[in-house]
């Protein structure tokens, strides 16, 4: 161990009942003040090498292997030695910090608590240093917020106040479980420069686990990938992104979409094939092997070491002397499948049908008071006066924060109802003109895929029938039933051998193949995806999004993709529209809006997507919004982002005035009448900023 190692990690093993090895020999040093950022799928042993760590595990996991911190042995010690040292010289920023504070305790007592239980110091000092720390993660007011109970911060806020407590007693190694996942790209924006100041003011060494790539190109200094449960590549991060020596790496990489990418001729993602296998049934050989392109016989013969490669590099691949002399890339090693290309695209939107228009759409909630005599105090105003249309064979995303608006807008298009204000006309149809039976008839042509397939299918039924229940509701036939549920699951690229299992038997990839399979059971014209790939890894993510792209050619499908990932968005839409607060902020051709947004808040969001190129990710300036999304019970007067404005804040107070007075509309932006893209803003101006 070096003079500058807080933590050493060696041969590390965690074996669960049943003999599963979810963790297979993991070894990593970390220094003082570096970042080591651990990346791979979901199931690769990621966040159970974190608790394995912090000797967090359930009594029932066996842990092999040797822990030290700061030279100290924690493999093998009780719980009230182990006690003593979590919270104090490592620190645990978890995913979810809703469920890693306790509710019933406000937020000030949780920090001043692990303060006190650590230091010697009073309640009162350790009360005040709660103040300091909240202050230093940039919480407003602190010393009003640290009477808050955790329900009343925003997640972003949550977050912060989960890095102060981590922070509390000056740790020597910090551990990130994917601490922005859940998070709007400019609230993640904000929680990583928080954990870089946190680096900075502690001097402690950070492992930051993520499945986004981009996260860890600009704040990590060492990369270690993880497959199956142990690591397949480590490096620096220049060595792991620009000449990664894993097929598997070069597989994560390639499948990313990229914002910083020129739209032009759309290319297909290269997905990695198959799915990650089960730590309980692992294949012979390189677990890999079954997805690997590079795949020979020898790779099931034995499963690779970690071997050096030179420069510090390691890589756990058979095959990485060929990938050494040929300099092989992403490009080489794994084909981009092919995708026909759409030729609606090629006629100008204006003369092609329109499948869907919104004019001035609103929808309010009432805001109640009182448990048994129930009194209005206020309105919600979830979406206030939202207009756009989408051509045939287009595709619209609809981005925002969490809380813009996105949802209630597809909520209010599926009803197919009279709207509470403004219009939606459907493939030339009023919804609020519409008769039980012609709502019935036209919702066939409409149809949704949720974000969480697992919830939006019934666990009870198997595929068959989930996917023919649809056919079913509208009238046909038995016979003709199950010759197309065959079709459609050959159609998502799912064997119709598999239509008797259930859900529970598919991976998450697979499960939303069947809901895209079930909303294509109707042949519908307009297909509604409400954050369809969310919930997937990056390789299982561009399979996906491949196929939604294949099947919008193929059946002439035209697409309402809602999204908050704007890489995705930039990928798979032709335009775009961005929400705040109920209300369009722009919207445009997607190439156009990517690479001169107008608006103050499309800058600030995609200013904050991180490019998974860490000399890019270096460069950039982000645009940190300061503050957290107003609440749509009371938006602010005049146009509704100036309180998060940057812009805003250095105009003259005669142009704030009209700000705050007036509320803009959506207008072509001034550089240029022709093209199409709005902004809603008085001082719209396009500037670069990917």
């Amino acid at each position: 161990m070096s003079k500058n190692t807080v933590l050493e990690v060696a041969d590390l093993c965690v074996t669960f009942p049943g003999d599963i090895q979810a963790v297979r020999g993991v070894s990593y040093s970390l220094a003082g003040g570096e970042v080591l950022g651990i990346v791979g799928e979901s199931g690769s042993g990621k966040s159970v090498t974190s608790l394995a760590v912090m000797g967090l595990l359930q009594d029932n996991a066996k842990v092999d292997g040797s822990v030290k911190l700061l030279g100290e042995e924690l493999i093998g010690r009780g719980e009230a030695q182990l006690a003593k040292v979590r919270g104090k010289s490592i620190g645990m920023i978890f995913q979810d910090p809703l469920s890693a504070f306790t509710p019933v305790f406000t937020i000030g007592y949780q920090i001043a608590e692990a303060i006190h239980v650590h230091q010697k110091v009073s309640k009162e000092k350790a009360y005040k240093q709660a103040v300091d720390l909240l202050d230093l993660v940039g919480i407003p007011n602190p010393q009003q917020r640290v009477k808050s109970f955790p329900h009343e911060f925003s997640g972003g806020m949550r977050q912060r106040a989960m890095i102060a407590m981590a922070i509390a007693n000056d740790p020597d190694v910090l551990i990130a479980d994917e601490p922005t996942t859940a998070l709007d790209v400019t609230i993640q924006a904000q929680v990583l420069e928080v954990l870089k100041k946190a680096c900075r003011e502690t001097g402690a060494g950070l492992i930051m686990i993520t499945h986004d790539l981009g996260v860890v190109a600009g704040l990590a200094d060492r990369v270690m990938v993880m497959y199956a449960g142990r690591p397949v590549e480590t490096g620096t991060v220049d060595q792991v992104y620009y000449k990664p020596r894993m097929p598997y790496t070069m597989g994560l990489l390639a499948s990313i979409p990229r914002v910083d990418e020129s739209h032009g001729r759309r290319e297909p993602l290269v997905p990695i094939e198959g799915n990650p296998p089960s730590p309980s049934s692992l294949p012979p050989g390189c677990p890999f092997a079954p997805r690997c392109p590079m795949h020979v016989s020898a790779c099931d013969d034995e499963e690779p070491e970690l071997v050096p490669v030179g420069g510090g590099q390691a890589s756990a691949c058979i095959r990485v002397h060929d990938i050494l002399q040929k300099n092989l890339t992403s490009a080489d090693v794994f084909v981009r499948p092919e995708i026909p290309r759409d030729e609606r695209i090629e006629i100008p939107r204006e003369q092609r049908p329109t499948v869907l228009a919104v004019d001035g759409l609103k929808k309010h909630y009432p805001l109640m008071k009182g448990a048994v005599f129930k009194r209005r105090v206020g309105t919600v105003y979830a979406v206030d006066g939202v207009s756009f249309d989408i051509a045939e064979g287009e595709t619209l995303g609809l981005v925002g924060e969490s809380g813009c608006g996105k949802t209630t807008t597809l909520q209010e298009i599926m009803k197919l109802m009279p709207a509470e204000g403004g219009k939606i006309v459907v493939l030339g149809k009023d919804t609020g003109t519409l008769k039980a039976g012609g709502r019935k008839t036209l919702r066939g042509d409409v149809q949704i895929v949720f974000q969480d397939p697992m919830a939006s299918l019934d666990p009870r039924m198997p595929v068959s029938q989930i996917i023919a229940e649809p056919l079913y509701a509208h009238g046909r036939k038995k016979e003709e039933v199950e010759a197309k549920v065959a079709e459609l699951l050959r159609l998502v690229g799912l064997s119709p051998e598999h239509a008797s299992r259930y859900p529970r038997q598919f991976s998450g990839g697979q499960r939303q193949r069947i809901g895209i399979a079930r909303a294509l059971a109707l042949e519908p014209k307009l297909v509604v995806l409400d954050e369809p790939v969310s919930a997937l890894d990056v390789s299982i993510q561009a399979g996906v999004i491949n196929l939604l792209e294949e099947l919008k050619t193929r059946l002439g499908l035209s697409y309402l993709f809602v999204a908050h990932d704007l890489a995705v968005v930039r990928h798979i839409a032709d335009r775009v529209a961005v929400m705040y607060l109920g209300r369009i902020a722009e919207i445009g051709k997607v190439d156009e809006v990517y690479a001169k947004p107008a608006h103050p808040y499309t800058q600030a969001l995609l200013s904050a997507i991180p490019i998974p190129d860490p000399d890019k990710e270096r460069a950039r300036k982000r645009i940190l919004l300061k503050g957290d999304l107003p609440s749509p019970a009371d938006p602010p007067s005049g146009c509704r982002f100036r309180t998060r404005c940057p812009k805003f804040a250095i105009l003259q107070e005669s142009e704030q005035a009209r700000c705050i007075n007036e509320e803009p509309a959506v207008l072509r932006v001034p550089q240029d009448p022709d093209k199409d893209h709005a902004a809603a803003c008085h001082y719209a101006r396009e500037i670069e900023v990917v």
